[in-house]
């Protein structure tokens, strides 16, 4: 059998570091605003102006930590290996090809299952397909496993 891969990414319009000069720029021009105001007297602006940068931040931050999650499916001979990245956290599941069970759950709507007979080993895939996408993904796997739990 000839090894495969899928790898399934977010998709993001912007890169962490572009993300973090946007919010350089943000930052500066929003500070200078608000000191500008607080020298003529209006000192509370500069507080709504600190407050209004912690929050975007936070999202941004959020946003860029998730920037790069993916998931990657690599199957080598009699073997499925899942590679789930996270929030910068990676998670890595090994699951025997014979036997294995692909499943479309209801909740979260369309990810697929992988479930390993042998070993209990389960992990959902498909977060950042879209429903067409991960119908695809299912047949694909689908295609690709045959051989494997028919013996050849």
């Amino acid at each position: 059998m000839a090894d495969r891969e899928w790898l399934m990414k977010r998709n993001c319009s912007i890169s962490p570091r572009q993300l973090m000069l946007a919010y350089s720029g943000l930052c500066v021009a929003s500070l200078g605003i608000a000191i500008a105001f607080s020298v003529r007297g209006a000192w509370y602006v500069l507080g709504f102006s600190v407050l209004e940068l912690g929050i975007v931040g936070s999202a941004m931050l959020y946003y860029a930590r998730h920037a790069t999650d993916s998931e990657r499916i690599v199957l080598r001979g009699e073997w499925l290996k899942v590679e789930l990245t996270e929030g910068g956290k990676a998670r890595s599941f090994t699951l025997a090809c014979r036997g294995i069970r692909l499943t479309v759950l209801s909740a979260p709507p369309g990810l697929i299952r992988l479930q390993s007979a042998g070993t209990g080993v389960e992990v959902e895939v498909g977060r950042y397909l879209t429903t067409r996408k991960r119908h695809e993904l299912l047949l694909e796997l689908r295609h690709e496993l045959s051989p494997v739990a028919a013996g050849g």
